[in-house]
């Protein structure tokens, strides 16, 4: 039997996408995911599938009626954003706009010395890339 992987993250966000093979293109090329698993579905869907990035991993689908699932395209409002730890933000700015990325906030310095930016994908799932890993402030705060 292979040795199987898991990823140490405990957090997997899954995305809806209306067009989700041309976003699952776009966030490999964009944002530099690694496409990991697919299952494809009739019609050009995808039913569900896996990127990775660093040792996180972000689950991409078609739209769900059953369950309710829908890309952002059809919302009022931005529901969630994303967090993504990038060693060199500047670089992952330069490839994530030059791929058509929407910038929402530019890339900067935070008060609290992280780097980063947040964009929006082509349907609207925000995205805050940056050199920030969370816990820093509660983990001394514990110690």
């Amino acid at each position: 039997m292979s040795q199987s992987y898991r990823t140490p993250s405990d957090i997997h966000p899954s995305l809806t996408y209306d067009d989700a093979p041309a976003a699952v293109d776009w966030l490999v090329r964009a944002f530099g995911f690694t496409c990991r698993f697919v299952v494809p579905g009739e019609g050009n869907r995808i039913e569900h599938s896996e990127l990775s990035l660093g040792t996180g991993v972000v689950m991409v689908s078609s739209p769900k009626a059953e369950t309710h699932h829908v890309s952002p395209r059809s919302l009022t409002g931005i529901s969630q954003a994303l967090s993504v730890y990038v060693a060199d933000p500047d670089a992952h700015h330069a490839v994530a706009i030059a791929a058509g990325a929407k910038l929402v906030r530019p890339l900067q310095t935070e008060e609290y010395g992280a780097r980063g930016y947040m964009v929006l994908d082509p349907e609207g799932h925000l995205w805050y890339f940056g050199n920030y890993r969370p816990g820093e402030y509660w983990q001394d705060a514990a110690t």
